[in-house]
């Protein structure tokens, strides 16, 4: 899932570079990572508070995982390791270039709620719930069209995450539904995701005051204690080559958002902006698009790789150039989303 641009981490604490380096050098599974007593903690009880709202009996149990996610067909609900540590926060913040707020922790946390409790009751069993969301089924797919301008599906998680699979749209009706600060009748109304969030109200009543069993977790649900590679090794393993047949192909974009040596031998060397910028750019691109922080990164190192062979400098206000390598990375990631293929124009021409 993609994270929101919120929380960045801009100033460093005494030492830091040097503590960085410690963890990352560490095992995950020995850094004593726990629960109780964290933000995690907190949250998780925001969660049951909200469950019990709702009359739902169910408490999914919470598990640190190396990503939000609930295992295929179990209730329960894995959180990222690095929510119950500080220093931890920082790290993925520094390489994600923001960290989920409260706000946007709280949407996965209802988002995978909604896996737990499809999971313990079977819900997508019942053969309302292939009408009204599809065929459970049907393959899961990482890659997936979704239209922006659809009715049909809640907007919960950006990315228009409810359009991927019918288990993501239940989960994602789910936490619109769940969601206390929402009115979502009125959100929603003259919708067609509306018959949805109707259905989940019924249901809901239907199954709130039951309990059923929860299986106890297990090493191939990856929690922290089976995580016995280093934290460095964690985030080495997200980093992604961007898949340019030819270094040139964005060299026109390049020049219009810079500008070349001669036109402004003041300014300062893209490349350095773009490396400065990197996590921010990397934090609202793959915010707006759905894409991993990964593949994003990639592309603006692909950028500033190019800029530094090119000898751009930037030379319009900070903010301007910006709001250009957004819209840009945007669309660029966009056309990845939906084609998984880069080619250069010389290619494209002769098609």
């Amino acid at each position: 899932m993609s994270l929101a641009p919120v929380g960045r981490v801009d100033s460093r604490p005494a030492g830091w570079d040097a503590e960085r380096d410690q963890l990352l050098g560490r095992r995950i599974s020995d850094l004593g990572l726990e629960i109780a007593g964290t933000r995690v903690e907190r949250l998780v009880h925001r969660l049951y508070d909200e469950l019990a709202e709702r009359q739902i009996a169910l408490r999914p149990p919470v598990y640190l995982s190396d990503q939000w996610g609930c295992p295929d067909g179990t209730p329960l609900i894995g959180v990222p390791f690095y929510l119950a540590d500080a220093r931890l926060e920082r790290i993925e913040a520094e390489h994600a270039g923001a960290l989920e707020g409260d706000d946007e922790a709280m949407r996965y946390l209802r988002h995978e709620a909604g896996h737990a409790i499809n999971y313990a009751f079977h819900l997508y069993e019942r053969p309302d719930f292939a009408e009204l969301f599809g065929d459970y089924g049907r393959p899961y797919r990482e890659r997936y069209a979704a239209n922006p301008l659809s009715r049909a599906f809640v907007r919960h998680i950006l990315g228009w995450y409810a359009q991927k699979h019918p288990d993501e749209d239940f989960a994602e009706t789910f936490a619109v539904w769940l969601t206390p600060t929402l009115d979502w009748r009125t959100e929603y109304a003259g919708w067609e995701a509306l018959r949805k969030l109707e259905w989940m109200d019924r249901v809901m009543k239907d199954v709130a005051s039951l309990s059923p069993d929860v299986p106890e977790l297990t090493e191939d649900d990856l929690p922290v204690s089976a995580m016995h590679w280093t934290l460095g090794e964690h985030y080495a393993s997200d980093d992604e080559a961007f898949p340019l047949d030819d270094a040139r192909q964005f060299d026109g974009d390049l020049l219009r958002v810079f500008a070349r040596p001669s036109d402004a031998p003041q300014g300062e060397a893209a490349a350095e902006f773009l490396a400065a910028h990197e996590g921010e750019l990397v934090a609202r691109i793959a915010y707006w698009t759905g894409e991993g922080p990964g593949m994003v990164r990639a592309l603006i190192r692909a950028l500033r790789d190019r800029a530094a062979q090119l000898g751009l400098r930037a030379a319009g206000l900070e903010a301007a150039t910006l709001i250009e390598l957004t819209a840009f990375g945007t669309a660029v990631m966009m056309h990845w989303r939906y084609t998984r293929v880069f080619r250069g124009t010389h290619h494209e021409a002769s098609r």
